[in-house]
């Protein structure tokens, strides 16, 4: 895709995700790259570590229309990645998860729409799959929202399509600095179930799917990156053995609100159509309109007969791997090494 001259939006851009994309996109020939964000301390904090003048900011929430309507003028890109995404607060305020997640990524949409933007890429979650929780119900109506708005789009003007990604390490909220700062504080690591397997990616993993989707995607297609997956048990060994500190102590304080044993980045349901792109699944628009006349041909796959693609039955990381991953992360390696950098730099 060429980027020449273009100007990229992206939503929430004060976020882990966005730090990630300018690194990846400050030095390229872009002409423009606008966050958009309601975090001023945030944005301030940006402009003074970058200093760049292709870098652009603006003030305002996904929840207020108005705000991103008059963000997205002259915008040819948006990477749409705003979003409450911590589950426990999503629990105890899940209107306020509908008002961002949802409503926001309606305004969004809309938004772009209206002025022309040629490309849009949601970002979403492991947790929209079979969701228990407030985040991953708001999340899977985000998609629902992303792939209606999609339906009646010409893609000559506008393309809306998705990702579905899963824990992403080191960023905002993720148990990884998490673990570390309660080693340097010298306090126990608190986990929740040792047993509980999530997905894991770094931060350049989440910005090459977005890519991909980005290359690649047409309207209403979400894409989902294979990943491998670990127990918690298995990523707290693999930290303290980097630092050799097998015999730290371990407190398990059980399941959080709106928690799962695992994740699922496929439902079967989606499994039966999605297109195996060899790194990437691609999960296609059911594109039926309300008159369903369409018979099951013989030789049709039925559901019954294929799984989910959940964080229990990908591959499974030991804490040999575990540890290789890990030191994919620059602020772990600075750990592993008796140095400490904040893991947002």
């Amino acid at each position: 895709m060429n980027f020449l001259g273009k100007t990229l939006m992206i939503t929430g851009g004060t976020g882990s995700f966005g730090n990630a994309v300018l690194k990846r996109f400050l030095d390229t020939d872009i002409s423009e790259i606008r966050i958009f964000s309601r975090d001023e301390k945030k944005q301030d904090d940006m402009r003074k570590a970058y200093n760049h003048p292709k870098l652009k900011f603006y003030l305002g929430d996904v929840r207020d229309f108005s705000s991103v309507l008059t963000a997205t003028r002259g915008v040819d890109f948006i990477y749409h990645a705003a979003a409450l995404k911590q589950v426990p607060s999503c629990e105890f305020h899940p209107m306020e998860a509908v008002k961002t997640n949802v409503l926001g990524t309606e305004n969004v949409l809309e938004a772009a729409i209206r002025n022309g933007v040629k490309r849009v890429v949601c970002l979403s979650t492991d947790k929209a799959v079979y969701p228990i929780n407030a985040m991953g119900i708001s999340k899977a109506m985000m998609e629902k929202v992303m792939v209606a708005k999609s339906r009646n789009i010409d893609e000559n003007n506008t393309i809306i399509c998705g990702t579905r990604y899963g824990n992403v390490m080191a960023s905002r909220g993720s148990v990884i600095p998490l673990f570390v700062d309660q080693i340097r504080a010298g306090k126990p690591i608190t986990i929740t179930d040792p047993n509980m397997t999530r997905f894991m990616m770094t931060l350049d993993d989440a910005v090459d799917l977005v890519l991909y989707a980005f290359e690649h995607g047409t309207n209403g297609d979400i894409f989902v990156q294979k990943a491998p997956a670990a127990t918690i048990e298995t990523l707290t060994k693999a930290i303290l053995e980097m630092v050799d500190k097998q015999d730290y102590p371990v407190q398990v304080m059980g399941t959080r609100h709106g928690e799962k044993l695992y994740e699922a980045l496929l439902s079967r349901e989606e499994m039966v159509c999605a297109e195996d792109m060899g790194e990437y699944y691609r999960i296609p628009p059911d594109l039926r309109d309300l008159n369903y006349a369409k018979f099951v041909e013989e030789g049709d796959i039925s559901i019954s007969s294929v799984e989910d693609y959940n964080s229990h039955n990908t591959e499974r990381l030991d804490i040999e791997g575990m540890k290789k991953l890990l030191l994919k992360l620059e602020f772990m390696r600075a750990f592993a090494a008796g140095d400490y950098i904040h893991p947002e730099g």
